[in-house]
């Protein structure tokens, strides 16, 4: 399994180190991050993704070099804690695990500014790893929720990824699928390669076949037509964001796989975090989409397709509407409509 190797974070009291993911499948490679600079542009150009994997990335990126700042006066070592998370906060809009980390870390010690500024950066360092922690257990309880809507020779379609890759534990769309394997479920998994920057063909067909998971790797383009053929059962995917009312961001394309199962009759659910929720947000209107560079479009796979002055569109993300979605599978169970109601008595 490719995390096994390597994981996707990870902190040894001193450095971070990350698996570049722009690398993958073709080169399996950790590299360390020595400056918030090389943090920021890690998460800014993909090197670390996914919304729990980017959100324990950040937790940690605050801690590099950090000790060095343990001479100042505590209210000066807070303000420039503060200030570093503003700057990685800024690094990408959409996924709310982002901000929820650092928010976390920085009021961690807002009201401890009596401690000394090595305390502080003590705790600093648990609350990281606390983070890191609950984000592999979520994972083991999403999947373990997830299972349930999982039968043998179930055939599930996926967008993008969120499975080990995007996480510290098993995943979170993809969790329910490793259950099933260590439950002798058979599945069959398509993957939707996930264009521009195929993430379904580059990392979730390649972590589920080096796992030994029944996965076919099909273009976006091809979904409706396996889904006309009744070869899937469920729809699973992972999040970045979900509004109050049940509105929720993902990677670009999976608001057509929703259109595209509610036509077939075909269960659609997110799979989550509880961190993804953000109830200050009404509606996915009120979410902000990032919009990446256009190289990503005119190029692919570094191979210019596109003539270069052509005007591009390249948001990362869509906004699925709630009555799209069948539930959310999440460590605190399965959550079903009415969202107003039911994500508050989940969440609040």
């Amino acid at each position: 399994m490719i995390n096994s190797k390597i994981p996707t974070v990870r902190w040894d009291g001193e450095n971070l180190y990350i698996l570049d993911q722009t690398l993958l499948p073709i080169t399996v490679k950790e590299i360390k991050l020595n400056t918030p600079e090389e943090a920021y542009n890690a998460i800014k150009e993909l090197k670390v993704r996914g919304a729990p994997a980017i959100g324990v990335a950040a937790a940690y990126s605050l801690l590099i070099g950090l000790k060095e700042k343990t001479n100042l006066p505590s209210n000066e070592f807070f303000k420039f804690v503060k200030n570093r998370a503003e700057y990685l906060n800024s690094s990408r809009p959409t996924a709310v695990n982002l901000s929820y980390a650092l928010n976390r870390m920085v009021n961690k010690i807002e009201t401890l500014k009596d401690n000394s500024t090595l305390e502080l950066y003590n705790i600093l360092e648990n609350e990281a790893k606390k983070i890191h922690s609950e984000d592999i257990d979520i994972c083991r309880k999403i999947g373990e929720y997830g299972v349930e809507l999982l039968k043998n020779d179930y055939g599930i379609l996926t967008h993008c990824n969120a499975g080990r890759l995007a996480v510290s534990g098993i995943g979170t769309a993809l969790a329910p699928m490793y259950v099933a394997q260590e439950k002798n479920i058979k599945i069959r998994v398509y993957a939707d390669e996930t264009r521009p920057l195929l993430q379904g063909a580059r990392l979730t067909s390649f972590e589920l076949y080096e796992s030994g998971i029944d996965v076919t790797l099909i273009c976006d383009n091809m979904a409706a037509f396996i889904m006309s053929k009744g070869l899937i059962d469920i729809v699973i995917t992972g999040c970045d964001r979900v509004a109050e009312n049940g509105d929720a961001a993902n990677k670009i394309g999976t608001m057509g796989v929703a259109i595209l199962a509610k036509y077939f009759n075909i269960p659609f659910y997110i799979a989550c975090p509880s961190t993804t929720f953000d109830l200050n947000t009404k509606t996915g209107n009120d979410i902000v989409i990032e919009e990446r560079d256009a190289k990503e479009i005119i190029n692919f796979a570094g191979v210019q397709t596109a003539p270069l002055n052509i005007k591009v569109r390249n948001p990362a993300f869509d906004v699925t509407p709630n009555e799209l979605i069948t539930g959310f599978i999440t460590e605190k169970g399965i959550i079903k409509p009415p969202y107003n109601e039911n994500l508050k008595k989940a969440f609040v």
